[in-house]
């Protein structure tokens, strides 16, 4: 039986979000963290050409799990799964992507701050709800606090992961981690050395599985 998107995410407990200036520069960090053995990544709307920057990726790299990243209205929503994510990530909360993401049978994480705001989303039926910015409320210790009263909410911190982070954050109760630059790194694109980014990548990746070890 194969893995549902959940199981992937949770398996694999990295989601980095993909904001690149180009699609060549895009396809470049992509290469890089897949040597590293990242296999999901978040395609940010800010990215040129984001939708068609998804479909090529899935027919080039099939086994990778696409996410579409900023996602704000119903049609980037229906643009993006037509392309081949199989979720879908908002930095806020809108009802009507929610809608057309679960329409389609795909992973919704909408984003939220405040305890109020996160609760709404999970019963609006949010599949895990992105914390952003969390590192702005506390990082970890934050997470930690939400959880207490809502053990029962899937939580995936973004904003303020990095790999000194990373820890605080799974033993806090993320069920995976969104991260950015610190990962996603441009520059070392830019600057011809896409190997920064692999050893950045199998750094999480290592954090990942001592946690994961107890």
């Amino acid at each position: 039986m194969s893995e549902s998107t959940a199981q992937i995410i949770e398996r694999v407990g990295l989601i980095p979000v993909l904001r690149a200036k180009n699609p060549k520069q895009a396809h470049a960090v992509v290469e890089a963290m897949i040597a590293g053995g990242v296999t999901i990544v978040e395609v940010t709307m800010t990215v040129p050409s984001a939708v068609d920057l998804v479909r090529e990726l899935k027919r080039e790299h099939p086994t990778l799990l696409l996410g579409s990243g900023t996602v704000t209205t119903a049609m980037e929503a229906e643009e993006t799964i037509e392309a081949g994510a199989e979720f879908v990530v908002s930095p806020s909360f809108h009802p009507d992507v929610i809608a057309v993401t679960k329409a389609h049978r795909k992973l919704s994480i909408p984003g939220a701050l405040t305890p109020t705001e996160i609760i709404t989303a999970h019963r609006s039926g949010a599949d895990y709800v992105k914390v952003f910015p969390c590192s702005a409320m506390g990082g970890a210790s934050y997470l930690k606090s939400l959880l207490a009263p809502f053990p029962h909410l899937k939580l995936i911190p973004t904003g303020g992961v990095t790999i000194k982070t990373a820890e605080e954050f799974l033993r806090a109760g993320a069920r995976a981690l969104g991260v950015g630059s610190d990962l996603v790194n441009l520059a070392a694109i830019d600057e011809g050395k896409p190997e920064i980014i692999t050893k950045a990548a199998k750094a999480y990746l290592e954090v990942l599985a001592r946690v994961r070890q107890g």
